[in-house]
């Protein structure tokens, strides 16, 4: 999954890091690995910080579902542009605003595309967590959130009381949680 987004990261490196005269030719590849690393862990803190709804909207919705990811992940690679391969700041927040929100969104669109195999939201989920979600079907559970069927209070999140409301009626709790998801 990794080697996947490292590559889309090169297809969009052009002129904000192949290109860059502030970037030297031999960095080139370390700025590109360093690109696909600020965005994983960007969205893996995202995940272990408990801001699910915004990984969620991401994948759903692309940069438009959780701009902030977005910016965070530009902010963290303008970051490591700077420490890593000493790049000034104004060049590093030029290159990292060149490269990570379209390279980001083209993940999100990827990974929404049935017919594109590259990546996979369960895949993608798996690393992010670590391997805690492989239990869970999250190509359900992000359908079952971007239908709406989990935010039954319709303010366009799933939240404590989304949950009131899924248990708040009759049946075991069981039958609830299966509803959930199924």
């Amino acid at each position: 999954m990794f080697e996947n987004l490292i590559n889309l990261v090169r297809q969009n490196a052009g002129d904000a890091v192949i290109s860059n005269p502030s970037i030297p030719n031999e960095k080139n590849e370390a700025a590109v690995e360093t690109a696909g690393g600020s965005i994983m862990a960007t969205l893996k803190n995202a995940l272990a910080g408990g801001r699910v709804n915004d990984v969620l909207s991401f994948f759903k919705n692309g940069k438009q579902g959780s701009p902030e990811l977005v910016q965070e992940a530009t902010n963290n690679y303008a970051q490591d542009l700077q420490d890593n391969l000493g790049l000034a700041p104004a060049e590093a927040n030029k290159a990292a605003a060149g490269l990570v929100p379209q390279t980001m969104q083209q993940l999100a669109t990827k990974t929404a595309d049935p017919s594109d195999n590259s990546f996979n939201i369960q895949d993608i989920f798996n690393k992010l967590s670590g391997n805690k979600t492989s239990g869970f079907n999250m190509e359900k559970m992000l359908n079952k959130f971007s239908g709406g069927k989990l935010d039954k209070d319709g303010d366009g999140d799933v939240d404590l009381r989304d949950l009131k409301t899924i248990f708040a009626g009759g049946g075991g709790i069981a039958d609830k949680v299966k509803g959930m998801f199924s």
